[in-house]
């Protein structure tokens, strides 16, 4: 069993600061390649470079805060409620841009972006319903 298997096994996606993590690394692996690999992903999704650039430096900011907010001993409400805000909106503005053809991405691109927004809408769900069980 290799070590990212163990951690894998180790969240519990039933806890708030389990599925606050497990975004943060996604969040994080996402705005990395965007920052590494900006001029390859351009090609393959007709998107400009400086913009996957820029996209992924924030997602990689993001992610620290999920992550710091996920390993909180305690955490307000307001915290993982924003989040929560946040992810609905990135899903929302990527369902948005895909459709719009905003950058006219390739179809990739526009499948990239849909994928996308169904995995952090995903988070989002999971998330909400970790605040609820937590808030009990």
């Amino acid at each position: 069993m290799t070590a990212a298997t163990a951690a894998l096994r180790r969240l519990d996606l039933t806890s708030l600061p389990g599925v606050l993590r497990l975004d943060a690394g996604v969040t994080a692996a996402n705005g990395a390649a965007y920052v590494i690999a900006a001029g390859p992903l351009s090609e393959l999704f007709g998107l400009s470079a400086p913009l996957l650039r820029i996209a992924g430096g924030g997602l990689l900011a993001f992610a620290a805060v999920v992550w710091l907010v996920g390993s909180a001993e305690r955490m307000a409400r307001p915290a993982p409620a924003t989040i929560i805000a946040l992810n609905g909106a990135w899903a929302v503005g990527c369902i948005v841009a895909a459709l719009a053809g905003v950058g006219t991405p390739t179809t990739a691109g526009a499948a990239w972006m849909i994928a996308q927004a169904l995995v952090v809408a995903g988070f989002a769900e999971l998330q909400l319903a970790g605040l609820r069980r937590a808030e009990r």
